[in-house]
């Protein structure tokens, strides 16, 4: 691979993790203040938002999808390795690329699903709150397995190789 193609490659995917970090600061942030203004409304004013605790269920997904999605990047996600740990550095390795590849699979899978499941959504016209449909609070769910399940498939590909590394036992 040449050097600029290289760079060009680092440089997008760079983008790619400073949208990811936004998009994720910007719901926790909505998520903070939509909270306590229903905390402030409801307490002092005897009334709240009527849709805020829909758009809060709401954004708990959302952040909880691209927190994933930022935890996959790095390949810092929950993982259970007790077992693979005495195992040889060398089966390890075959053995990450397995689990990475299975992981690429269920995760396409449920994004296949997912997809069809926001198409339904969008086919029924149905609201989540005030005007804002369900599909569109729904969408996460394919970008986000999506995302997983591309990148995971990568590090199957990668993994072991002067790109990615196999993990470092901790």
């Amino acid at each position: 691979m040449s050097r600029v193609l290289r760079n060009s490659i680092s440089r997008f995917l760079r983008y790619c993790y400073l949208f990811e970090d936004a998009v994720l600061i910007l719901i926790l942030t909505t998520m903070i203040g939509f909270a306590v203004m229903q905390i402030v409304a409801r307490n002092f004013f005897g009334v709240g938002i009527p849709w805020a605790d829909t758009l809060l269920n709401i954004l708990v997904l959302w952040v909880g999808l691209v927190g994933a999605m930022v935890a996959t990047r790095r390949d810092h996600h929950i993982a259970i390795d007790a077992l693979v740990r005495f195992l040889s550095k060398k089966v390890q390795g075959i053995v990450q690329r397995l689990v990475d590849l299975f992981t690429a699979v269920v995760c396409a899978i449920v994004a296949f699903h997912s997809i069809r499941f926001v198409l339904i959504e969008y086919e029924s016209g149905t609201l989540a709150f005030s005007i804002v449909p369900a599909w569109l609070c729904q969408s996460i769910l394919p970008i986000a397995f999506s995302i997983i399940a591309l990148r995971y498939l990568v590090y199957a590909m990668v993994r072991g190789t002067v790109f990615m590394p196999d993990r470092k036992q901790s």
